[in-house]
C-alpha cells in the first residue's frame, strides 16, 4: 500500500475516533470527580464491613466495585438534595445550612462566591445578553465569555460588566474580568450552545459568528 494512502487513512481514523476520545475524557473527568466525592463513605463502609466479613470486604476492594459505589451514592445524595430543595421542609432545612455556613469566615467566602455564581449563571442579568464575545488575550482575538453582573465604575459612570471566561474543554476553570460595556460583542447564543462550543473546542458551535458590533455603554 503507497505510503500516502496509509497516512491518509490514519489521518481519517484519528479525526474520526477523536469525537469520541473528546466524549470518554470528558465524562471520566465528570465521573471521577462524582465518585471522589462519595470514595470516603465507601471506604468508611468498607471498613465497618471488613469488622464483620474480611474476606468479602477484601473482594470488594479487589473487584472495583468500589469506584461504582462511591458514584451511585454521590448521584444519590445529589438526587435527594435536590428532592429537599424542593420541599418545604428540605430548603428549610437548606436554609438553616447556609446560615451556618455563614457563620464560618473562609468557609464563607468560597461557599458563598460559589453559590453566587450558580444562581447567576441560571438567571440572565436585566438588559445584558449573558453569552457574550471579549477581546482577549489580545484585540482581534475572541473568547467567549459570561456576564455575571455589571457595575458602575466611579468617576466615570461607565457601565463594567464583570465576565467570567471559562476554559476549553474544562469550563470549570477560567478568568475573571471586568469589561467596559462598550467593549463587550454580544451573542444570540444559549448557556447550552456557548458551553458545548466551549467543551468541544469549538467543533460544535452556531452557523455564523454575531457582527462586531458594540454594547452601549450607560450612564449611571
Amino acid at each position: 500500500m503507497p505510503p500516502l494512502r496509509v497516512k491518509r487513512y490514519l489521518i481519517t481514523g484519528l479525526l474520526t475516533f477523536l469525537p469520541l476520545w473528546v466524549t470518554v475524557l470528558v465524562f471520566k473527568f465528570v465521573l471521577g470527580l462524582l465518585a471522589g466525592i462519595g470514595a470516603p463513605m465507601v471506604a468508611a463502609l468498607t471498613e465497618t464491613l471488613r469488622l464483620v466479613a474480611p474476606h468479602a470486604a477484601d473482594t470488594l476492594n479487589k473487584s472495583g466495585l468500589v469506584f461504582v459505589l462511591a458514584l451511585l451514592l454521590t448521584l444519590g445524595g445529589l438526587y435527594t438534595v435536590g428532592w429537599l430543595a424542593n420541599r418545604v421542609i428540605g430548603r428549610r432545612l437548606l436554609d438553616a445550612f447556609d446560615a451556618l455556613l455563614q457563620r464560618i469566615p473562609l468557609v464563607q467566602t468560597i461557599y458563598g462566591g460559589t453559590k453566587k455564581l450558580t444562581a447567576v449563571l441560571q438567571n440572565k442579568p436585566g438588559g445584558t445578553q449573558r453569552v457574550v464575545l471579549v477581546d482577549f488575550p489580545r484585540p482581534g482575538m475572541k473568547v467567549v465569555g459570561f456576564v455575571t453582573r455589571t457595575l458602575i465604575e466611579e468617576g466615570t459612570g461607565r457601565e463594567m460588566a464583570a465576565v467570567y471566561i471559562p476554559t476549553t474543554p474544562n469550563p470549570t476553570g477560567g478568568y475573571l474580568e471586568l469589561v467596559p460595556m462598550s467593549e463587550l460583542t454580544p451573542t444570540d447564543w444559549t448557556m447550552d450552545q456557548a458551553m458545548a462550543f466551549i467543551i468541544s473546542g469549538g467543533a460544535v458551535a452556531p452557523d455564523s459568528l454575531p457582527a462586531p458590533q458594540r454594547l452601549p455603554d450607560h450612564a449611571p
